[in-house]
């Protein structure tokens, strides 16, 4: 593990609580926080989901890995990845040299989360079907790039920070 790029890098499907929890946990340890939608959006002009639509996902998937690679080589704090970017190709790869945590939630707490759906339209028409898929299909992705796993499900913000951070702790020592 080196000690360039991100302090942590959070990943999780759509829901988990990867923003909510890295803005704390980049709070707790002095250093900024970046959430990878956010900077493909402020770069391309829409949303990630509309993004895919847009552009369709393979070219949206090239363009998320670039982003993620020019991220990797310039920011030290704390990073949130879309859901599917581990998904992408080559993604994976650009993730072993740094410390990446893998907050899970099961499906009926995804559920319970306000905003979900309209933050994501491709979850539209059937939400628990599309999550049940996208959990199954991605979860060992996730815990194959991750180093650790916090679950979230039923969990106060500041319970899944603590785990975060201890794992960040016993990572480093």
């Amino acid at each position: 593990m080196t000690t360039a790029g991100p302090a942590l890098i959070l990943v999780g499907p759509p829901g988990s609580g990867k923003s909510t929890v890295g803005r704390c946990v980049a709070d707790r340890l002095g250093v900024a926080f970046r959430d990878l939608d956010d900077d493909i959006c402020d770069a391309h002009g829409l949303a990630a989901g509309e993004l895919v639509v847009e552009l369709g996902r393979e070219r949206f998937q090239q363009l998320e890995v670039q982003l993620l690679r020019d991220v990797l080589a310039t920011f030290s704090g704390v990073l949130a990845l879309g859901g599917g970017t581990p998904m992408a190709p080559g993604a994976a790869e650009l993730l072993h040299s740094t410390r990446v945590v893998f907050l899970d939630v099961d499906l009926e707490n995804l559920l319970k989360r306000e905003g979900l759906v309209p933050l994501h339209p491709w979850l539209l028409p059937n939400p628990r079907a599309h999550l049940r898929q996208l959990l199954a299909e991605r979860r060992p992705i996730y815990q194959a790039v991750a180093d650790t796993t916090v679950p979230t499900s039923g969990r106060s913000v500041q319970d899944v920070v603590e785990d975060v951070l201890d794992a960040l702790a016993a990572a480093a020592s």
